[in-house]
């Protein structure tokens, strides 16, 4: 997996499965490190079940924004064990 831009902008659906979060639209983030940090930190565990973020036309499911946030190369602080938690 390639990294995208973490700050360019960004798109992230959320939703207990992909057809859920299709139909809630999505969530627009000023960057995509914002968006990753919204979703592991804040939203509901259940919701990231269905998530999918897109960066620049390039699309990234639950498994593939999980390690983008554990990444080394993610640019924002992270909440203490959170990476861990989910």
């Amino acid at each position: 997996m390639t990294h995208p831009d973490y700050l360019a902008p960004a798109e992230l659906h959320l939703g207990s499965d992909r057809a859920t979060a299709a139909s809630q639209g999505a969530r627009k983030f000023s960057s995509a490190a914002k968006a990753l940090r919204f979703a592991i930190e804040e939203a509901p565990p259940i919701s990231l079940r269905g998530a999918r973020l897109t960066v620049n036309d390039r699309s990234f499911p639950r498994p593939d924004m999980l390690a983008l946030y554990r990444s080394r190369r993610y640019p924002l602080a992270r909440k203490n064990d959170v990476s861990t938690r989910r």
